[in-house]
């Protein structure tokens, strides 16, 4: 355990954003996961009310800084291209 004041703050810092990352993760797999049994199933409307609903999720956790703006762009380029998919 820490002894210096700095490093015990600092310790209590990364465990809060730590689990407010997590929490986000969370979100935005779950939203992917809407999507995909979605598509899974041919709904195409069901698919792209999700679709609308996961670009939210995903672009903000990029603007807190969860998920870098590459990764994020790239999981929403997959999901529209699965919702494209769909006829």
């Amino acid at each position: 355990m820490a002894n210096i004041k700095s490093a015990k703050k600092r310790i209590l810092v990364n465990r809060t954003k730590a689990e407010r990352n997590k929490s986000i993760r969370s979100a935005v797999k779950t939203s992917i996961k809407k999507v995909e049994a979605a598509v899974a199933a041919k709904d195409k409307e069901a698919a792209s009310a999700a679709l609308k609903n996961a670009i939210s999720t995903i672009d903000k956790a990029a603007t807190k800084g969860v998920y870098h703006k590459n990764n994020a762009a790239r999981k929403v380029s997959r999901l529209a291209k699965a919702v494209n998919t769909l006829n």
